[in-house]
């Protein structure tokens, strides 16, 4: 079993929405109203803040019952020749045999918490940003596109099974997030890029409030376990 460790990120985090069919099919009819009238053609993205992250073990204070949001992070290494990789690592990520690509120095199990809340195309940072409100495993080696496809992100709540994620599902896989984020921002050493997370079958998220324990669970990565505890008034 890998080790649990405590680690956070020492860059920025971010996070793309609608980045799961179920969800984006859900949403698809709610595109073409105002006030953008068509589907988002490039990633939507939202920033996780430094004040969010808490580590594998941590008891998160809550005013309300949250959502859930279990997800894998790419963790953002070091490269010798960034232009040349924004170019390259897209097809490379699909035909390459070695573990991961050349920006990506490993993966990392992610508990996006969030308030529940209506807008997607405006996240309101309240909801989402609050103090440790982005609960981190322990990165390990990057994988390849064929692994990340295949990863299946099991969550429990007091034990009972809430939710599967299943990465095959994603709208941009990993290799097309990364290139189509790599259009318009240059992601540093130390960021984290997520891929997303995804609603049940209704359109709703799975919900935990104080006093539950929560386990994010994938093959091969450490458990992510914390609490949930009432925020003080």
């Amino acid at each position: 079993m890998t080790p649990v460790l405590p680690w956070l990120p020492s860059g920025t985090v971010y996070g793309p929405l609608l980045n799961l069919r179920r969800e984006y099919a859900l949403w698809t009819p709610k595109m073409s109203e105002p006030p953008y009238q068509a589907a988002p053609r490039a990633p939507v993205l939202y920033v996780k803040t430094a004040n969010t992250f808490a580590t594998h073990g941590a008891t998160v204070a809550v005013p309300a019952p949250v959502h859930l949001g279990a997800t894998l992070g790419l963790l953002i290494g070091d490269e010798s020749n960034r232009a040349t990789a924004l170019a390259q690592r897209a097809q490379a990520a699909i035909d390459s045999g070695v573990n991961g690509w050349p920006i990506v120095a490993g993966c990392v199990l992610l508990n996006d918490l969030s308030l529940p809340h209506a807008s997607y195309y405006r996240p309101p940072i309240r909801f989402r940003n609050r103090d440790g409100f982005l609960v981190c495993g322990t990165p390990v080696a990057p994988l390849t596109a064929a692994q990340i496809e295949a990863l299946s992100i099991e969550v429990r709540v007091n034990g009972e099974r809430v939710q599967t994620v299943a990465l095959a599902t994603l709208v941009r896989d990993a290799a097309a997030l990364l290139a189509d984020v790599g259009e318009f921002m240059t992601l540093q050493p130390g960021d984290v890029l997520m891929l997303g997370t995804d609603c049940l079958d209704d359109g709703s998220r799975p919900l935990a409030g104080a006093g539950d324990r929560i386990e994010i669970r994938a093959p091969g990565f450490a458990p992510l376990v914390h609490t949930l505890v009432k925020e003080d008034a």
